[in-house]
């Protein structure tokens, strides 16, 4: 799958206007198998829980490393975010059913939050910028809410808004849960008001969160990318791995030459 320009541009201000984006059927069915069957043998090595957390996974599986730069996301998050970027985070979200909101030591249940740093990113009026962009990979049915789903207050990055109540569990007005099918891709800006909810169904949440931001931020779960991953990696993959040059400074002011991502900016 792949994005046309003029599509590319109508969900640029979708997401713009709304914080994020769901886009259906960018996964074929086949390779949602294969990722499912790597998160099998992922989940096989971890202790038994009814929710697990699991940072940095791409360098636990090249499945899941394969969607770093996916042809059809990739554009999108260069042309939102800019091209001087690099992979923030790759979050891998297992919910078991938990109809009974047992609350688990890895967070089976989130309450409503903008992510970021503690203390908080700067703010101006009570905004927030959008310093990282996240990437949900859908791998289990989520079409039906009340299984986990992410919830947001659509257009709440773009207008001073905490809410009172932040307790998950409680309904807020104007709130929304993401909804998709095996394959689909859900977006989200990190200054969206979002929450994830407790999987009340008897299906089991499986969602694969890659984030990206400026290269010149640090990323959250890690400092220097496996060398499995910089093996034999394009040199696409080497920048979104933060790869770029032995001199810091020019991940600042890089030379083209060092972000390949620029070629993907539908103006350049």
């Amino acid at each position: 799958m792949t994005i046309a320009a003029l599509e590319l541009k109508e969900l640029m201000e979708q997401f713009h206007e709304q914080g994020y984006l769901v886009i259906p059927n960018v996964l074929p069915q086949e390779k949602v198998n294969r990722l499912n069957t790597a998160i099998d043998e992922i989940i096989a090595e971890e202790p038994e829980s009814l929710a697990h957390n699991i940072y940095n996974s791409i360098a636990r599986h090249d499945e899941l490393a394969s969607l770093i730069d996916h042809e059809a996301i990739l554009p999108l998050i260069v042309n939102l975010l800019g091209y001087n970027i690099q992979l923030h985070i790759s979050h891998l979200t297992v919910r078991q059913p938990n109809p009974n909101d047992v609350q688990t030591a890895s967070h089976s249940f989130i309450d409503w939050h903008q992510d970021g740093p503690h203390p908080k990113f700067p703010s101006i009026a009570g905004l927030t910028a959008t310093y990282y962009i996240k990437v949900c990979y859908i791998l289990s049915d989520m079409s039906q809410p009340n299984r986990g789903n992410t919830k947001v207050i659509p257009g709440s990055h773009k207008k001073p808004y905490n809410p009172n109540n932040k307790d998950v569990k409680q309904q807020l007005d104007g709130e929304v849960q993401v909804c998709g099918k095996p394959g689909d891709v859900f977006i989200f800006a990190q200054n969206l008001w979002h929450a994830g909810s407790a999987n009340q169904s008897s299906f089991t949440r499986r969602q694969l969160f890659l984030g990206y931001s400026p290269i010149w931020m640090r990323p959250i779960d890690y400092h220097q990318a496996d060398e499995s991953l910089l093996k034999d990696a394009s040199p696409i993959r080497r920048q979104l791995l933060g790869q770029i040059s032995d001199n810091k400074f020019k991940y600042y002011v890089p030379e083209d030459k060092m972000v390949p991502l620029k070629s993907l900016l539908l103006d350049s």
